[in-house]
């Protein structure tokens, strides 16, 4: 299934590209900008944070293995700081798919030697909802608090 974005959908949309191979971040940013998108890089997590509390993208494009902080730990701290801003992990390593915290972000995918996959789902994600990931559902009682018993018994 094509997305499409019109260029007032792409307008502003800002993208924040974290990955440690120097030749490939340049690849991403040049695809991207391609596409009609800012970009902002980061090499490795630390500068990732920095960068998302400055420029506030619209999408994070994450590596996983990396020095200084890996992707899952920034992962973690991004959705502390923003929920909305939807996160897809773009790594060449499959066994971090089952790890319980790479379920938070929005799509896992895995490295290849094009970039159409990685870029459809960004179209994707961005059309679905323009603000980013809705707020986390939760559950209308709480488990840990005592429940009041029915009166009428």
């Amino acid at each position: 299934m094509g997305y499409r974005l019109t260029g007032r959908d792409l307008m502003k949309r800002k993208i924040l590209v974290v990955e440690d191979e120097e030749s490939l971040r340049r690849l991403c940013e040049e695809e991207l900008r391609e596409e009609g998108y800012e970009v902002i890089t980061a090499e490795d997590g630390r500068e990732a944070l920095r960068k998302f509390r400055e420029e506030k993208p619209d999408l994070v494009v994450l590596d996983i293995v990396m020095p200084r902080m890996d992707g899952i730990e920034a992962l973690g701290q991004i959705l502390g700081k923003d929920r909305t801003v939807p996160v897809i992990l773009h790594t060449s390593h499959p066994r971090y798919q089952e790890e319980f915290m790479s379920w938070a972000a929005d799509a896992y995918l895995l490295k290849s030697s094009g970039l159409a996959e990685l870029k459809e789902k960004i179209r994707e994600l961005l059309a679905n909802n323009g603000q980013g990931r809705r707020p986390v559902r939760r559950d209308t009682v709480d488990r840990n608090r005592p429940q009041k018993q029915n009166a009428e018994r």
